[in-house]
């Protein structure tokens, strides 16, 4: 695979060629293997370059948080100090509100939860907690109330009980606490209610036994007590059939793997 130490050119951002004798790290840092054309350079279009020239000379980043580059900015935000970070919050480009952000308090981040940038608000739920995440809820992106309904306290969940997205009421299904399971048993997506199925106590199983999935009602033919596994043997599919079938002839044990 190629890498950035592989291209022959050095161009700056705006597509110059670079040239060391014009840099004002010529006299100091060049002598002093600092940096190095092609490989460690500020001035370079490519972020690996970049990236490694802050690396050799992490002190400098400071100098450079407001350079006319986003790379640089990007770059210089992961290596300068907190006290010059506060202003790239307001930065044009995401890449350099997230690189400040990940580094900042809390409370100084919070405003980037309505970021217009998707990418920032599904990286800033890594950053914050539960009462910190609850307006995020209401994000108008699916992904991003995807990502906090994977971080959030389960408790806090209910309110996506009824997103209209079916992958975000999966992953609810899956964390709501189990007492409140009950309330997406008729959920409108049935790899909603085959999540809810697996994690009913048997004694709510029968609920979703007329469910119009065959996946839900083998999973409840599967755990449901043994008294109810009668209404299943006319069952319209084989595998609901087969499993509960099996299950009077073995006496009840549980049977939890779907077939394939």
């Amino acid at each position: 695979m190629m890498t950035d130490d592989d291209i022959e050119d050095a161009k700056t951002w705006l597509g110059e060629d670079v040239d060391c004798r014009s840099c004002v790290h010529a006299a100091d840092l060049l002598p002093a293997g600092k940096c190095q054309l092609r490989r460690a350079c500020v001035n370079d279009r490519y972020a690996r370059r970049i990236d490694r020239f802050f690396n050799w000379n992490p002190k400098l980043a400071n100098s450079y948080v407001g350079h006319e580059h986003f790379e640089v900015r990007a770059i210089a935000a992961k290596h300068a100090d907190v006290f010059f970070l506060k202003p790239l919050l307001n930065d044009p480009e995401e890449t350099v509100r997230w690189n400040a952000a990940r580094r900042l308090p809390k409370r100084l981040i919070l405003p980037l939860r309505n970021d217009p940038h998707r990418e920032v608000r599904i990286r800033i739920v890594s950053l914050l907690e539960d009462a910190e995440l609850a307006p995020m809820l209401a994000d108008d992106d699916y992904y991003v109330r995807l990502v906090v309904a994977r971080r959030i306290a389960p408790p806090l969940l209910s309110r996506l009980v009824d997103d209209p997205e079916p992958e975000v009421r999966k992953v609810v299904a899956q964390r709501l606490p189990a007492e409140w399971l009950m309330c997406m048993a008729k959920d409108r997506s049935a790899a909603v209610r085959l999540e809810v199925a697996q994690r009913l106590a048997p004694d709510l199983l029968p609920a979703l036994a007329d469910d119009a999935d065959w996946r839900v009602r083998y999973e409840v033919a599967g755990r449901v007590a043994p008294s109810q596994l009668a209404r299943f043997l006319d069952d319209d599919d084989d595998f609901v059939r087969e499993v509960a079938r099996s299950r009077m002839e073995a006496g009840g044990p549980l049977l939890r793997e779907m077939p394939l």
